[in-house]
Formats: structure tokens, sequence, C-alpha cells
């Protein structure tokens, strides 16, 4: 899954690579630069300093051969896997103004992304007695968002959608503006068929009556149930019967996933899995022989 994810946004993760690095170079590290002569080689580890899942691995392997194809990468220990504080997650090889020039952006990446990993470890291992699936949002860091995802799927969470181009979430707002359920619906099934290409379609229903609209629509492939509690999601499911897939979301956080979890629906998606995460410490330390 990680070489699938990789392989079908590689274009994307270039695009942040090469925005990242220039957001941080410009046009050259002074620093090292100033009292490092540019044909001297050397290594560094990443050493972990606290436990929980890694991820960012692969995309630091990405980082540093944009950067310079000298630079080669040691793993140690894969993305996805449990470490702990004193592990060493890989060394890095190469011209040491090259590594220096590199290290911030390969250790925010590597530490905001096992934060990511960690915490939706954390959570799909609290409701896997169940079977629903985590789903990540849009609510993600300008320009780091593939980053953010990946890590979402690394820590077996599924990724809702990478933007508003290829999947249609109709919203409470979106209804509105049209008139109603059935109109926005009729609209949607309009535009599908012109645009001739296919693609999943959520729809927020608040009601009884907007579920039974939505229920009557074929290329409706999910319903979502915002800001409903436990108990009002439950007799939401009684209406739907499982004639569509379904989705909770809205104040769902670590202390009540179980309960939510557990009313049978499908999927459940927390902003909170990119939008409110604590990084995982790590440091990229020089090796001095």
């Amino acid at each position: 899954m990680m070489r699938y994810f990789i392989d079908r946004y590689k274009n994307q993760l270039d695009v942040f690579i090469k925005n990242a690095l220039n957001e941080d170079i410009g046009i050259a590290d002074h620093t090292s630069l100033s009292c490092i002569e540019t044909e001297i080689m050397s290594s560094a580890n990443l050493i972990v300093k606290e436990s929980g899942y890694l991820a960012g691995v692969s995309l630091s392997k990405l980082i540093f051969e944009h950067y310079d194809q000298r630079l080669k990468l040691e793993i140690m220990i894969e993305d996805g896997s449990r470490i702990k504080k004193g592990d060493i997650a890989f060394k890095v090889h190469g011209p040491a103004v090259s590594i220096l020039a590199t290290e911030r952006l390969v250790l925010n990446t590597i530490q905001k992304m096992s934060g990511i990993t960690s915490f939706t470890k954390d959570l799909n291992n609290m409701i896997k007695h169940t079977n629903c699936k985590i789903l990540d949002t849009r609510k993600t860091t300008p320009n780091f968002r593939y980053a953010e995802k990946f890590a979402v799927m690394i820590g077996g969470g599924t990724n809702h959608r990478m933007g508003l181009f290829d999947a249609i979430l109709i919203k409470d707002n979106h209804i509105d503006y049209c008139g109603g359920m059935k109109n926005t619906l009729k609209k949607t099934e309009k535009y599908l068929n012109k645009l001739n290409k296919k693609l999943d379609v959520v729809v927020e229903c608040r009601n009884q009556k907007e579920i039974d609209s939505a229920i009557n629509f074929d290329f409706v492939n999910r319903i979502l149930l915002d800001n409903y509690n436990p108990k009002e999601l439950i007799k939401a499911l009684s209406l739907i019967r499982g004639r569509k897939k379904t989705e909770a979301s809205g104040r769902i956080r670590k202390r009540n996933i179980v309960e939510y979890a557990e009313t049978g629906v499908d999927f459940v998606s927390i902003g909170e899995l990119t939008n409110n995460i604590k990084s995982i410490d790590m440091s990229l330390k020089a090796i001095v022989i």
C-alpha cells in the first residue's frame, strides 16, 4: 500500500518536496557552506526520542534523493513499525553539506507523519472489534496534505478524498443553496451524466426526510450523518437499513470513538487525525568517526 501511494501521487509529492526545499534553503545554505567543505562525505543517524509508530521514512528517501542523488539511505526500521526511545530509524550517507541542508525538512516531515500514524494506529486498535473504518478529512496543513494523508494510510486509516477534484461531498450549505435535497441531487445527477466520469458521491442528511430522498438516488454511495450523537446515529441507521454506506462525523474524539463505532456505522471521519497532532520527537545526529 505504501508503494502504491508513492507511485500514485509521485507528482504531487515531488511538487511538495521542491517547494519545501526552496522555502527552507532558497539560494544556498550559507551556514553549512561557510564552514564545511563541499566534498566532505559523512553520515548521520535518525534517532527516535519517544515511543510511537514510525512514518515518513519512504518520503525522507525521496527528499534526500531529490536534493542530492549522492545521499543514500540505510533503512533500519520500516514505515508503520512500532518505535521506542533510542531506536535508530535510518542512517543517511553522503555529502555533509547536503545532509545538513535537508535535515530540517526531513525532521519536520517524519516527526509530523509519525505523530499522525501513531494516533491513527491508536484509534484503530480501540475499534478493531467493530467493522467501522476511520477516514481522514480535508482539514490538513496547506501544501502538506499528501504527506499527512500518507501517514493516515500507514496508520491503517482510509483516505477520504484528496481534494474537491476526486469525489463529490454534498453538505448542508450545498443543499440549502440549491433549495433542498431533491433539487440538489437532480442537479448532481445531471452534472455527472454530462461529465461522464465515475466519482464517489457522499451526501449529508440532517433528518429523515433528507435520508429518504438520498436513498432513492442510485448514484449516491454514502450518507453522511454529521454531528449526530450516538443515540441519534442509531436511529438514523435504522432508517437507512443498510441500503447505503454510512459515515458519522463531527464531535468524534478519542474519548468517544468506541461508542460511535459500536453503533454499526460504516465509517467515522475525524479531522483531528491531521489538524491537532503532537509530533513524535526525533533528531538527526552526525556520526563522527
